[in-house]
């Protein structure tokens, strides 16, 4: 199987804009591609992890991927898919963001000299004459074509400000300019990026005469068309210091039976033949499949010791084993316990189990919180500093959330 047959046969190929030439490219490791990443965040999220695993899949094949930061397009904010203004960000902001993706990049590929590069378009943007771009490549655009755009369309009725108008502009001069300084050929994106490339292959097929190829990568959409990679709490994040090895393990053990199988076969690096078995599992044999994923996405992101931590805190979790030393653990202190005493709320939303009081009483009266094993019904319950010591307790809520609750000095 080539290398484009298995990125068919994994369900990761949107559109393409020349079939047999990216055919070529990809599989004979003739490829320079980029992909965009904007740094809105300081940590990169599980919507990017399709990107990185596509990066990582086609450097193993000889080609050779660029990781564009938008340091220069964040100034702007892209309007794909958004039904508001993006909040203006500052450029230290954004220069500290490039330096956390570029540390998060490096665990799916190599950048070094002829293997993966990193790049940020405000080193080119930033330094552009208003009048020069206008005339030299605002006059490649049709605003009637531009505005036909998904978008674009999707923001006319809320209101497009001119400023955002910009984005598929800024972003085909990013191709344009790749192509001449890397010899860069291809851009891949994800699907909401589609009018977006085709402005970079059309502008330099305008300006220098040449070819370049855009190919878009299927969205990590769950069973029901949702976006995946988020939760009640907000984006599952790549940092552990923003979402904990075990959490993102916990994650992808949670996704539902439908949708197990395609993760695998997008995100894992899993031999094909072995995922297409799976396709004969069903009841419990789903939840080992689901156990596989979470294996393997947090050993990709986090390493195989924090990946074997996790599985044996979710082995504790749901065989009721009791605590874990790789439980995820809040330490509580006496500054937390007002009058010596913190009631059963106060503790789910110390352990970050409930976002609020109000969700941690509904939880306790519909009979979903245990601690250590005993279920907590009544929401006066309150615990003292000592009841954490030593071991701590393990505070759980419904059947997936729990985390061990320890009492320090």
């Amino acid at each position: 199987m080539t290398v484009y047959d298995e990125l068919v046969a994994r369900g990761l190929i949107a559109q393409v804009t020349d079939e047999e030439e990216i055919k070529e490219l990809i599989n004979n490791g003739k490829a320079v591609f980029y992909i965009g990443f904007d740094p809105t965040a300081d940590s990169l999220h599980v919507g990017h992890f399709m990107a990185l695993c596509l990066m990582k899949r086609l450097q193993m094949a000889g080609n050779k991927p660029i990781a564009l930061i938008g340091g220069g397009t964040a100034m702007i904010g892209d309007p794909s898919g958004r039904t508001d203004m993006r909040q203006m960000m500052t450029k230290e902001t954004i220069n500290h963001n490039v330096e956390c993706f570029k540390k998060q990049m490096s665990r799916f590929i190599e950048f070094g000299e002829d293997k993966a590069m990193l790049v940020n378009n405000a080193d080119w943007l930033m330094d552009l004459n208003y009048v020069d771009v206008l005339r030299e490549v605002g006059a490649h655009f049709s605003v009637n074509r531009m505005l036909t755009a998904e978008c674009y369309k999707q923001r006319m009725e809320k209101g497009l400000s001119f400023l955002e108008f910009n984005y598929m502009i800024m972003q085909s001069y990013d191709f344009y300019t790749l192509f001449q300084k890397y010899g860069c050929n291809m851009e891949f994106g994800g699907d909401d990026q589609w009018s977006n490339m085709l402005g970079g292959t059309e502008l330099i097929r305008r300006k220098l005469g040449k070819d370049a190829y855009a190919m878009t990568i299927n969205l990590l959409l769950n069973s029901e068309g949702k976006k995946m990679g988020k939760t009640q709490s907000g984006a599952v994040w790549l940092d552990p210091n923003k979402t904990s090895p075990f959490d993102f393990f916990q994650y992808w053990r949670n996704v539902s039976d439908a949708d197990v199988l395609k993760c695998l076969r997008m995100l894992t690096f899993l031999p094909l033949e072995q995922i297409d078995e799976m396709d004969k599992w069903e009841g419990a044999q789903l939840n080992e499949a689901k156990e596989i994923l979470a294996f393997e996405l947090t050993k990709m992101v986090h390493g195989e010791e924090e990946a074997e931590k996790a599985k044996e805190a979710s082995h504790a979790l749901f065989s009721g084993a009791g605590a874990s030393a790789n439980m995820p653990t809040i330490e509580v202190n006496a500054d937390d316990f007002a009058n010596g005493t913190m009631d059963i709320m106060a503790v789910l939303v110390k352990a970050g189990l409930c976002e609020s009081r109000s969700e941690a009483r509904r939880g306790v009266q519909q009979g979903g919180v245990s601690v250590d094993g005993e279920k907590v019904t009544d929401i006066s319950t309150t615990y003292t500093l000592d009841d954490f010591a030593g071991e701590g307790k393990v505070v759980k809520r419904g059947k997936k959330k729990f985390a061990k609750v320890v009492a320090v000095n």
